[in-house]
């Protein structure tokens, strides 16, 4: 399963290990976050329902936040449902609807005691009374931890987030709490759902899609790009240390020489 990482890498540098204790030696990504693309296809090569690569996938959330929390990670965001997701069958977006709550349910114990904050970005009035009031709880108790941020992207679309900003920003205006002249770049991402969080530094997609899918397009303007073929259920966490591994061999510039 390994040998997919190679085109990861650039071929014109030496491979490098990427054990565990070898990223500790470099510099960490603070926030790291992934689209987990591919539990429908994990399913299907498995002629399972496509709702059991979605509860694979569950059990693949816990084994990347542990590891992340254990690295240093300062926060992790996963693309859990997007707004264009309610497009999908019923049956399959009521069975994601109560995924939360089964993960959070299950999982919220050993949150609480890894220190985890869990958080979420999207627009909740459209999600279910019942799977918003698992991520509240969750919310709740673990709103005091400081470890790892675990935030969940839940019914989110960034286009959708941008013109929320946008109206915020002209209401401030008319209001005359800002002028015009106020308005810069580190105002504008005061109004995103991500107001508190730092901009993700990698940006990790399974799955073999090379897209965006309308996921933080401000927030990943100069973040690291990692794809793989490997789909989110098969991602492992030498999947994880690799891609953190190739981040740590790119060379940031942020637009300089």
């Amino acid at each position: 399963m390994l040998g997919k990482l190679k085109k990861w890498r650039n071929p014109n540098r030496e491979q490098s290990e990427f054990s565990k204790e070898e990223i500790l030696k470099r510099e960490i990504p603070e926030h790291i976050a992934i689209i987990m693309d591919g539990n429908g296809r994990w399913a299907k090569k498995r002629a399972l329902p496509r709702i059991a690569g979605h509860h694979e996938g569950m059990k693949v959330v816990r084994k990347i936040t542990k590891l992340s929390n254990e690295l240093g990670v300062k926060a992790l965001t996963l693309y859990a449902f997007s707004t264009e997701n309610w497009k999908r069958p019923k049956t399959e977006v009521d069975f994601l609807m109560k995924l939360p709550e089964e993960f959070l349910g299950t999982f919220l114990p050993e949150l609480v005691e890894e220190n985890v904050q869990v958080r979420i970005i999207g627009e909740e009035s459209k999600i279910p009374e019942h799977t918003l009031r698992a991520v509240q709880k969750a919310k709740e108790d673990t709103k005091n931890n400081n470890g790892l941020i675990l935030n969940f992207a839940l019914n989110y679309g960034s286009r959708a987030e941008m013109i929320l900003a946008v109206q915020g920003i002209v209401q401030d205006v008319e209001k005359g709490s800002i002028s015009p002249e106020d308005i810069n770049e580190a105002l504008f991402s005061q109004y995103l759902m991500t107001k508190d969080m730092r901009d993700p530094d990698l940006l990790i997609r399974t799955s073999g899609e090379i897209r965006l899918s309308n996921f933080m397009l401000w927030q990943l303007a100069y973040s690291e790009f990692v794809f793989t073929d490997v789909l989110w259920p098969d991602f492992s966490e030498d999947h994880l240390l690799a891609a953190i591994d190739e981040y740590q061999h790119r060379g940031r510039r942020f637009g300089g020489l």
